[in-house]
């Protein structure tokens, strides 16, 4: 009872942290480009990763370091730049939906390419997913014209990114502790990003207020919504199953949807009928 408590208890504050990485990456990108957002995220990250456990590195065997820089890439790289692109054209709320593809697209490359069995209901979870999602895309494409959501994919692209990240971790990282994983993964990344971010002209633009305001709030990003949630989320893989670990994509969008109200998001009464199909074949593909 007790382990099942705890889960749950990861479950629900991961659900917080990440509901609110949208609205924060909406607010990063009032005074940055979507890059630089990319790139800061990933350098507060790994500067706070390093200071509290770069001790922990030690621990990592040295044939599984190949896996740690995978998951740098497929967990963190890829999709920060991935979600910071697509919010310069879609809203947060709708890119907080369709990253709740996550465990069905968790459990399809886990049948693929790890070898997890699967049930003829879960095969209907994908389709109805995938009717889900469809039908928030082009919805919200004919009700909001001056938005580009051919921009949605690349949420598509990240919970891709995401799925083999978990399958990764539950196959060839299960052993290591959560704060080795995830200082090893940003030990990887912080010179790509720094490289990256100083190419963007970012040092000459720093000193204008509005750039400074959207820095502290992809600085909160960073440390909150990937370093610490990434510890967190590790460890519930670890004491649990890949796919109840991104089920938490199932709440992410109702914390993310309210941010969106607060912030005059809209959506119409199709997309939230898309969502809810979503949700349900999601909902399929994930239950025992």
């Amino acid at each position: 009872m007790e382990s099942k408590q705890v889960k749950w208890g990861y479950l629900g504050l991961l659900s917080l942290v990440w509901g609110s990485s949208f609205i924060l990456i909406k607010k990063g990108l009032i005074g940055l480009s979507a890059i630089q957002v990319g790139s800061l995220r990933i350098i507060f990250a790994a500067l706070f990763l390093l200071l509290i456990g770069f001790k922990s590195l030690s621990k990592i065997p040295k044939d599984k370091w190949k896996f740690i820089a995978l998951t740098s890439v497929f967990g963190t790289f890829v999709p920060a730049f991935l979600f910071a692109l697509a919010q310069t054209e879609i809203d947060s709320s709708v890119s907080s939906i369709l990253n709740s593809l996550t465990p069905l697209n968790t459990l399809v490359l886990g049948v693929l390419f790890f070898g997890v069995g699967f049930q003829k209901r879960q095969v209907w979870g994908v389709f109805i997913g995938l009717i889900g999602s469809l039908l928030l895309v082009f919805n919200g494409a004919l009700n909001h014209p001056g938005q580009n959501y051919y921009y949605a994919v690349l949420v598509i692209i990240a919970s891709l990114c995401y799925a083999v990240n978990v399958n990764l971790l539950k196959r060839f990282l299960s052993d290591l502790s959560p704060i080795s994983i995830t200082t090893g993964n940003f030990l990887f990344l912080i010179f790509p990003a720094l490289i990256i971010l100083y190419f963007t002209g970012f040092y000459d633009v720093l000193a204008v207020e509005k750039v400074q305001h959207s820095v502290l709030f992809i600085m909160i990003l960073g440390i909150v919504g990937t370093g610490i949630a990434n510890i967190l989320f590790f460890k519930l893989i670890q004491i649990s199953s890949p796919v109840f670990a991104t089920s938490v994509t199932y709440l992410i969008p109702v914390v993310a949807f309210f941010w969106g109200l607060l912030d005059h998001e809209t959506l119409t009464a199709v997309q939230f009928f898309g969502a809810f199909i979503i949700l349900i074949g999601v909902y399929l593909s994930a239950k025992k």
